[in-house]
């Protein structure tokens, strides 16, 4: 086993795990899905999605724990004679064993996305009843609850309605994804920093890690589409 091949199977990890990350995105908006048509988010359907989110979890763990695995062995080899690379496989393999036996249910639980997930569930079933309650009002003044909430999808960069939104963690502001993430950019290319266009924002250094998606919100502005007619 070369080190050449090894940074290319690491390579190829890293890509599996940006595919369970939209996996387990893609299980938190079927899960919004099931809120918004039972009113409930307690049903078996929403445990079994709670199930397969942790999996995904548990997946994302052994290819961390695998890669700290070949990150930690190959640093010890790679000045040694090459008679070392014969046994790489299976210390490799001995110490993702020994990551992996510390692994916790409590571990996978804290997951980002799975944090997200049940925020998400929760939010989204109050909001859900929030709705329902307020949709009893007659003196709910419709026109500005539409007007409201076109400005609350609105993108500060783009000014147009946002298609994935993402919160800033920091200051809990919104952003369409695509959109933010190439001003980040831009600016990290001239070797600046990217302040939170939100008008009166402090927050002057908006960082990628700083971002979130929100499922709760994109779904909010889909059924908002669907209301409106727009496409």
């Amino acid at each position: 086993m070369s080190l050449s091949s090894v940074q290319s199977t690491l390579s190829t990890l890293k890509t599996c795990q940006t595919d369970i990350g939209a996996c387990m995105d893609m299980v938190s908006d079927v899960a919004l899905g099931i809120v918004e048509a039972q009113g409930m988010d307690n049903s078996p359907a929403l445990k079994k999605l709670e199930e397969m989110i942790m999996e995904c979890s548990r997946l994302d763990r052994e290819i961390n724990c695998f890669v700290e695995s070949v990150d930690e062995i190959t640093a010890q080899v790679r000045h040694e004679p090459s008679e070392a690379m014969v046994n790489l496989r299976n210390s490799v393999k001995e110490r993702f064993t020994e990551l992996m036996a510390g692994v916790t249910d409590a571990e996978l639980q804290r997951h980002s996305k799975v944090v997200s997930f049940k925020d998400s569930v929760r939010k989204y079933a109050m909001q859900a009843g929030q709705t329902a309650a307020e949709n009893e009002e007659e003196e709910l003044d419709e026109d500005i609850a539409v007007t409201q909430s076109q400005t609350n999808f609105i993108c500060p960069l783009t000014q147009v309605e946002m298609v994935n939104p993402v919160k800033n963690k920091k200051c809990n502001h919104y952003y369409d994804r695509e959109a933010v993430l190439e001003m980040i950019k831009a600016r990290h290319r001239n070797k600046k920093k990217f302040r939170c266009p939100k008008v009166g924002c402090g927050n002057t250094d908006v960082q990628e890690s700083d971002l979130e998606l929100d499922l709760v919100m994109k779904r909010m502005i889909q059924n908002h589409k669907r209301q409106t007619g727009k496409t």
